[in-house]
């Protein structure tokens, strides 16, 4: 309604609404979001203004690293100064202490997209300094708790259309039924594979031992339950700013179908995976210096973005398992191109998608456990090293078979998870497999209807370059979505039962991020 007068007044109304919703969760970083636009603004401007004179660059480029600097001084204060002090502490043998330090909700995902417009200002991308158009890059409330991390160049031409400030049924309609589907992923799949995988995890923090089958709930309900949190966000975020007229990047495409971890990371959180490749490995030096250097880059890349998603060594040894892994990727690469291997057929690939998705497992037993030695103890249940328990089902089946072997205890499950039940465990891992497997995704069940901002119909490449051939499978009709009655009826059924799951308490994976 107010775009029907001006064009400014409507963003600036959606630049204060995105305020709003950030100071709704707690009023006091509202200063320190604003200090942060307003500094990288002025940073922004003054490299901006000073590229465009060939003599001054220099300055250029002072101010670019004095900028960059000081935008990760402020995410190590608030995200790992604590962590810093306990290790330091441990290390010397020293009782150093400083106030316990709050985490600015979404400090990654705006520190992160600002560092990105610093540098491609500074390559010369960015041509408009408009301080409302700018604050709204940042604060726009879709993005900015969970991302995706945008850059400066996908999201300026929108704002600046005149269409986007007029309602566009077609695109509420759209919008509203991919938030919905989304809104349904986190409280109906994920928050439910919580109730399996926190237990079990917070039981092993306390010194217990699963064995091999609470061990794998354990893993599995946490691997599903991470998957579709994040995917319910990437979701609504995307159907919220498409209700909006404006497209978000496409940042999580199906990874748990990818048949090597190079693909895995092209599907899971891309936005991320972009700005890490082209503002630390290309930099770092990228796959130019020969092939040792690429692999340590790769390692550099993947611990820091480890150490991005948490302040903790586990979160380190997750990134740094996915170095290891992404290094063996491209060895056994090199290893087929030498030897002229094929790609193989069907088998092949199921068997390197099992193979892919065992790791990515492991690699999460580490992302969620809160100590190293947790997840080793998890791992080693999962390993059946702790014993063996199963539900009684099992039990009378296999007992027979196995009575001789000293490690193996039928008791029901362990005393740790009393609580947990075995069967809902089971078919709510079954639902996810099929969800996840057997089902198209958000970009695929709406490619008709270009949700993000990637030209999927013309160039069939991201906007950041990456080909998304491969990624974005055309899928058959009846898997595509059409605006119909039945499915405003089935949207509007699945909404009832999401809004009706919202007084539950739910966990926010994305906090620490």
């Amino acid at each position: 309604m107010i775009g029907r007068y001006r064009h400014t007044y409507s963003l600036l109304w959606l630049t204060l609404a995105s305020v709003f919703f950030y100071g709704w969760w707690d009023i006091r970083y509202v200063v320190l979001l604003l200090c942060s636009i307003s500094f990288n603004y002025a940073a922004g401007y003054f490299i901006g203004k000073k590229i465009t004179q060939p003599l001054r660059n220099g300055e250029s480029k002072i101010a670019l690293i004095l900028a960059i600097f000081l935008n990760l001084l402020m995410l190590g204060y608030f995200k790992y100064a604590n962590f810093l002090m306990v290790n330091f502490n441990q290390f010397l043998d020293t009782s150093f202490s400083i106030n316990s330090i709050t985490l600015p909700l979404g400090i990654s995902f705006f520190t992160f997209t600002q560092i990105a417009f610093l540098v491609d200002t500074y390559q010369g991308k960015v041509k408009e300094f408009n301080f409302i158009h700018y604050t709204l890059f940042v604060t726009y409330f879709p993005h900015l708790i969970a991302g995706p991390v945008l850059h400066h160049k996908e999201m300026m031409p929108q704002f600046a259309k005149q269409q986007v400030c007029r309602a566009n049924m077609n695109n509420i309609a759209t919008g509203f039924t991919i938030f919905v589907i989304g809104l349904a992923k986190k409280t109906l799949l994920a928050d439910s594979m919580a109730e399996f995988s926190t237990p079990i995890f917070n039981a092993v923090a306390q010194g217990g031992q699963p064995m091999l089958f609470e061990a794998w709930i354990a893993a599995l309900a946490y691997t599903f339950q991470l998957y579709f949190d994040f995917s319910a966000y990437c979701d609504m975020a995307i159907g919220l700013s498409l209700m909006l007229n404006v497209r978000l990047p496409l940042n999580f495409n199906s990874p748990y179908k990818a048949t090597n971890i190079i693909e895995f990371w092209r599907r899971w959180h891309i936005t991320l995976s972009r700005f890490l490749r082209d503002y630390l490995y290309i930099p770092l030096g990228g796959n130019r210096h020969g092939k040792y250097q690429r692999h340590l880059n790769l390692m550099i890349t993947m611990l820091l973005g480890g150490l991005w998603h948490g302040a903790g060594w586990t979160f380190i040894i997750w990134g740094g398992l996915h170095g290891i892994y992404l290094i063996i990727n491209h060895l056994w690469r090199a290893m087929k191109a030498y030897l002229q291997i094929g790609q193989g057929g069907r088998m092949f690939n199921f068997l390197s998608g099992i193979l892919t998705f065992g790791a990515v497992v492991v690699g999460w037993v580490f992302f969620r456990a809160d100590t190293y030695s947790s997840a080793i103890t998890l791992l080693r249940g999962m390993l059946g090293m702790n014993g063996i328990s199963l539900p009684s089902l099992f039990e009378e089946k296999l007992s027979s078979y196995l009575l001789n072997n000293n490690n193996v205890i039928f008791k029901g499950l362990h005393p740790l998870v009393y609580d947990l039940n075995p069967n809902a465990a089971i078919f709510f891992i079954t639902v996810c497999c099929l969800l996840v497997w057997a089902t198209p995704n958000i970009a695929q069940l709406f490619q008709d209807y270009h949700p993000t901002c990637e030209d999927l119909s013309s160039h069939n490449h991201s906007a950041s370059g990456t080909p998304l051939v491969g990624l974005t499978k055309k899928v058959m009709p009846y898997y595509q979505w059409q605006p119909s009655k039945i499915c405003a009826w089935l949207i509007g059924v699945l909404f009832c039962f999401s809004i009706l799951e919202l007084n539950h308490v739910s966990e926010f994976l994305y906090f620490q991020f």
